[in-house]
């Protein structure tokens, strides 16, 4: 439900959020960049800004939820809508790119522009604080060159959703075209999307490297094209080690839209656990493995790699603020990773000389997730409408400003931000930023740190609630994810025919 409240562009009939409308439909138009149709996508959080590092992130955890996950969805009564806002996210990615050639020289990285650096009091998305169906100053288009991070997590968007929609061929190919012209792009041209640190990219949504990228998005070109260059790039010794594969260091093992290597490393060791494709992958798909394993009881409360809270929340983020999309992300790779040990028939893993059950990342998982839903010091769900007391105040343009036919111009709407009332529509589905390292939560919609939610956070949640429902024997879609994938050995010959005298 949070994914509908955040479209923007024209709102499929069914959009089910009363409060939203059809919103900035001229996105593109008035800008001096060649792509003028970019309406559709989604807004990124509580402002209306698209930016399509995070979104091209999420977009992808989702696609991943499903393509191991589509019992649990079918079961929830879910699946349909969950593809339906994943193809929302791939139609607007193919309207900022060529999609349709075979090599490019630039992207669109972001619509709309949030900064308020020396106290610019220039209308934007981060200045006025008004409803998306009303925005009328201009949303500038920024464009880049060169941003390795950005196009190859384009395309890994891009190739999980191929995966999620083979069925429709037309479609699903359209999807691996995109996504290989969007990984050529990042490989050619080097660069952080996010570099130059003035940008709104550095301010909002800084991308420390590419190497992670390189390696998470080639490893999904892998599995939806079954071209093994890809596989060969995605497991070149020299990208894991830029992207920080062996080197422990703080963030080791927290999986973020910033950071994809723990994701990368569980993807890739499905790949060992279920086709052991040998020489010359295996060395390097080992370590992956025993990577994973390392990451895995990193999470383990018996181990004291992350501190946690009183509460029992694990800090991924060492205890800075927004920690819960941190968190939800652990919970799907922990409980994936139990789900493909089980597929593949081993009790559990080695920490050191001790081995563990599978059970205890599941429950490591749950116990996460329950903080998150109400069971904390605050008594509180972190997850709007979820349970008895939530958020009320949430850092969110849109539910914030009643639908009143009154249109709150720029400075107009800033009563609605600083009133101390409840927010006048409630945000279904959306989990907020979280408490702080002491358990403590101030629901204020001032504090974006508190009461702000994510499209990255949710898409981690959503995945982790699916992966965590329904009973245990379900488990995950072992062949679908290999589709593509061609068969790593030789067929034998057929047997000879019978004998006749």
């Amino acid at each position: 439900m949070f994914f509908n409240a955040q479209r923007s562009g024209k709102l499929p009939k069914h959009n089910n959020v009363s409060w939203r409308g059809n919103s900035c439909l001229k996105d593109g138009n008035d800008a001096s960049t060649t792509f003028k149709d970019l309406a559709g996508g989604f807004y990124d959080a509580g402002d209306a800004i698209k930016f399509n590092f995070p979104k091209s992130f999420a977009m992808t955890m989702l696609s991943w939820s499903v393509i191991e996950y589509s019992a649990k969805y079918e079961a929830a009564g879910e699946l349909n809508h969950v593809k339906e806002i994943i193809k929302w996210g791939s139609d607007y990615f193919l309207k900022t790119f060529n999609h349709s050639a075979d090599s490019i020289d630039k992207l669109v990285a972001q619509v709309g522009v949030g900064s308020t650096a020396g106290g610019s009091t220039t209308p934007n998305d981060h200045y006025c604080w008004m409803r998306p169906e009303d925005i009328d100053y201009p949303r500038p288009v920024t464009e880049c060159h060169s941003c390795s991070d950005l196009a190859a997590e384009m395309a890994a968007a891009l190739a999980a959703a191929s995966i999620v929609f083979k069925d429709n061929k037309a479609y699903s190919q359209k999807l691996v075209h995109g996504a290989k012209t969007l990984f050529k792009f990042s490989r050619d041209q080097r660069g952080r999307y996010s570099a130059g640190g003035s940008s709104d990219a550095s301010l909002f949504y800084n991308s420390t490297s590419y190497w992670d990228e390189f390696v998470w998005g080639g490893a999904w070109m892998y599995y939806a094209t079954g071209n093994s260059s890809y596989l060969q790039l995605a497991t070149t010794p020299g990208l894991a080690k830029h992207a920080g594969a062996f080197w422990g260091g703080p963030d080791y093992g927290v999986f973020s839209w910033d950071n994809k290597l723990a994701g990368a490393q569980v993807l890739l060791s499905r790949l060992r656990l279920f086709l052991s494709p040998g020489y010359p992958y295996e060395e390097i798909l080992r370590t992956f493995h025993n990577q994973t394993s390392i990451v895995m009881c990193s999470y383990l409360p018996i181990f004291t790699t992350f501190n946690r809270t009183k509460g029992g929340l694990i800090q991924l983020n060492h205890g800075r603020p927004q920690p819960l999309q941190y968190v939800v992300n652990a919970a799907f790779l922990a409980t994936l990773y139990s789900d493909y040990l089980e597929a593949a028939d081993t009790p559990g893993w080695y920490c050191g000389p001790n081995f563990y059950s599978t059970d205890v990342l599941r429950e490591f998982a749950k116990t996460q997730i329950d903080y998150i839903l109400g069971k904390n010091p605050q008594k509180m769900s972190y997850v709007v409408g979820f349970g008895n007391r939530y958020p009320k105040h949430v850092h969110h343009r849109g539910a914030s400003i009643p639908k009143n036919k009154i249109k709150y111009n720029c400075k107009g709407g800033w009563k609605w931000r600083d009133t101390s009332k409840a927010n006048p529509n409630t945000l279904d589905g959306a989990m907020v930023a979280g408490p702080d390292k002491h358990d403590g939560f101030r629901d204020v919609r001032s504090n974006y740190n508190y009461t702000e939610p994510t499209l990255a956070g949710n898409a981690g949640l959503v995945a982790a609630l699916v992966a965590l429902s329904g009973e245990k024997n379900i488990g995950i879609d072992k062949n679908t994810i290999f589709s593509a994938v061609p068969p790593m050995f030789p067929t034998p010959p057929p047997p000879p025919a019978p004998w006749k005298p």
